[in-house]
């Protein structure tokens, strides 16, 4: 059922779709790749930021769960590399394949976030990277508009993530050097979150 929802999202979704706060998150993004970088585009959607990756010099690779999104993506962007992959089960990759996973507007869809942050450690190399970009949800817009505003119960987003529950999240499952900011908007309604963290080596098979 959940596969299908994200099917017929993608069937619905515009073709000139703009994705929110692109600028700001490539450029995020662009300052943390390096030419040569394995990279996973974990939730590529369209394959925007698989192509910003492929552009930077990264071996990209870009992972759905919708078979809609990957005909979007390789109509778009012809000769970079889109796979699809189980919305609940194992990514289609061996251990220690990537330097880098770039998951963007993800994280708060997925139901089971352990089990999701197991399979990214899995697939990442010795030091590898996770650059995750997520809604921010802090006190100030929570108290003015309430949690209906974010958590509708017909939506998408499953969780709502803060400053400090992000980076409790990654630490707690063996991530180091956890930073994250919150980007976009006023001070106090920052409207995003930009987090990158790295694997500890020793976590990289734990779980």
């Amino acid at each position: 059922m959940i596969e299908d929802y994200y099917e017929q999202l993608w069937e619905r979704l515009p073709l000139d779709l703009q994705p929110p706060d692109l600028k700001l998150r490539r450029r995020f993004l662009l300052k943390r790749v390096s030419s040569g970088d394995r990279a996973l585009d974990l939730g590529c959607g369209e394959g925007t930021f698989t192509s910003v990756l492929a552009d930077a010099g990264a071996i990209a690779i870009g992972v759905e769960v919708a078979d809609a999104a990957l005909a979007r993506a390789r109509a778009a962007h012809p000769g970079l590399d889109f796979r699809p992959a189980p919305i609940d089960g194992p990514l289609p990759f061996d251990d220690q394949t990537f330097d880098l996973v770039w998951a963007s507007e993800v994280i708060e869809h997925v139901a089971d976030t352990e089990r999701w942050i197991v399979e990214v450690r899995r697939v990442l190399a010795p030091g590898g990277r996770l650059l995750v970009t997520t809604p921010n949800h802090g006190r100030a817009p929570l108290l003015i508009h309430g949690i209906e505003r974010y958590s509708e119960p017909f939506g998408d987003h499953l969780h709502l993530y803060t400053r400090r529950s992000l980076r409790a999240t990654l630490t707690e499952v063996g991530f180091k050097r956890v930073e994250v900011r919150s980007a976009g908007g006023a001070p106090g309604f920052r409207r995003l979150l930009l987090t990158s963290a790295v694997l500890a080596q020793d976590q990289r098979h734990a779980g």
